[in-house]
């Protein structure tokens, strides 16, 4: 019988890909750089912006697992990807306060996330270095989210 130790995290590691590019954020129409972010864990969404049931799930645990983070919430931040000319209704603006719904149809950003098929589907992580390294699975279990997050938060040397 081989012994094979539980896996520490949730999330798959993925190959680490640095992320770059640019996108306009909905919210105030200004640019977004990929670079703004670092220094921050990035939760990452990519979807249409009519943003059917699957796609309000993911806002809504990348919302909750952020909140659960407390004292260290401020070192997260979340990002909507829209992947077509579709503006978000402005009640999901709302509800979801804090994310940046950044238009990136035409954005070099969206290559850097596996492919077209397969970015929908999961939520992802980009560390402050601005490497994405990391995919939640599709049916998302957000208490296990939560905790890769925290442990990773924990063991971070990158405190802003």
């Amino acid at each position: 019988m081989e012994y094979r130790p539980e896996s520490t995290h949730y999330g798959d590691l993925i190959p680490i890909v640095k992320v770059v590019g640019t996108g306009t954020n909905q919210n105030d129409n200004t640019i977004l750089r990929m670079k703004d972010l670092h220094g921050k864990w990035v939760l990452v969404t990519v979807d249409s912006g009519y943003c059917d049931e699957a796609c309000k799930e993911k806002l809504y645990f990348m919302r909750q697992v952020r909140l659960v983070q407390g004292k260290q919430s401020h070192r997260i931040e979340r990002l909507w990807l829209i992947n077509d000319d579709v503006k978000p209704d402005d009640e999901l603006k709302e509800q979801y306060e804090g994310t940046y719904f950044v238009s990136a149809k035409v954005s070099e950003i969206l290559g850097y996330i596996e492919t077209q098929e397969t970015q929908t589907k999961h939520i992802y992580l980009i560390d402050p270095m601005g490497n994405l390294m990391m995919r939640f699975p599709e049916k998302v279990d957000g208490t296990k989210m939560g905790h890769d997050l925290k442990r990773l938060l924990h063991v971070s040397q990158i405190e802003h």
